[in-house]
């Protein structure tokens, strides 16, 4: 084995964890002033957070989707609290029921099973935000709170049968109420439409209305962001994900060592000699 194979394998171990999707840094992304706080729960940040475990932060961390290997492998610093909205945990929260915390749980989306099992533990406020939980709110409507259904992308066909009901400051925060937004631009409440992932063009044309506190951790407000670094929050911004892009280099680096062992596991002599001596011809195999 050459010496780059071996230093590429090297790096492909590191960073195991995220195998077939590394990210790296943006290039313009000043390390110092990221909030290891607010990085501990970017699901992007998974292979800096292995490589500094000192720094989680553990309560932000059990709300990471990502994060599922490391908390499992410190469970005892998990924080139940944060974990309960953690939409790829339910296998632990099934597990440990007696420790969740129903109001948390109560807007995570991959829960709504076990919320139909315990209605009586709903909190009803918060599953109006969550988005698979509308049959369920269809059902109870007079238990729905309307100010945090506002924010619910699934709810846009009862939001717009009950437009009266409709709260304007969650509203701003909906991806997919963009279309009624646009037709009441008097109404939009821009600190929160700064957090909005879908109002980048609205937030391009009104730039003195921008928050860039919020915006920092708009995901799709990266190319605005890096134009504006004197403006933004980079508390917020360790939350955004696209901080991170795709590292094609390391990509390529993983795709030849995968290539090298695929042929080094074709061409193996005990191979070649299985083919002959089940009658193939030398020539045939070449």
């Amino acid at each position: 084995m050459n010496q780059n194979t071996k230093q590429s394998q090297e790096r492909c171990s590191c960073h195991r964890a995220t195998i077939g999707s590394p990210y790296k840094l943006r290039d313009w992304i000043d390390f110092d002033k990221i909030s290891w706080n607010q990085l501990s729960s970017n699901p992007n940040a998974i292979h800096i957070l292995e490589q500094n475990m000192d720094k989680i932060v553990w309560y932000m961390l059990s709300s990471n989707p990502n994060a599922i290997h490391i908390l499992q492998q410190n469970s005892y610093k998990i924080d139940w609290f944060c974990l309960s909205k953690n939409p790829n945990a339910i296998h632990l929260i099934e597990k440990y029921l007696d420790k969740i915390d129903w109001n948390q749980l109560s807007k995570n989306p991959n829960a709504i099973h076990i919320l139909e099992q315990n209605l009586d533990k709903i909190n009803w406020v918060y599953l109006s935000m969550n988005p698979n939980a509308i049959h369920i709110l269809e059902n109870n409507i007079d238990k729905v709170d309307w100010c945090w259904l506002s924010k619910n992308p699934n709810a846009i066909h009862l939001l717009e049968k009950h437009s009266d009901k409709i709260d304007w400051f969650y509203l701003s925060l909906n991806p997919n109420a963009i279309h009624i937004l646009e037709k009441n631009i008097d109404k939009i409440k821009w600190h929160w439409l700064s957090l909005n992932p879908n109002a980048i063009h609205l937030l391009e044309k009104n730039l003195d209305k921008v928050n860039w506190f919020n915006l920092s951790s708009n995901p799709n407000a990266i190319p605005l962001i890096e134009q504006n670094l004197d403006k933004i929050s980079w508390i917020n911004l360790s939350i955004n994900p696209n901080i991170f892009e795709l590292d094609y280099a390391f990509l390529k680096e993983c795709m030849d060592i995968l290539r090298e062992e695929l042929m080094m596991k074709a061409w193996h002599p005990s191979r070649i000699n299985k083919w002959l001596d089940a009658g193939m011809e030398m020539e045939d195999i070449y």
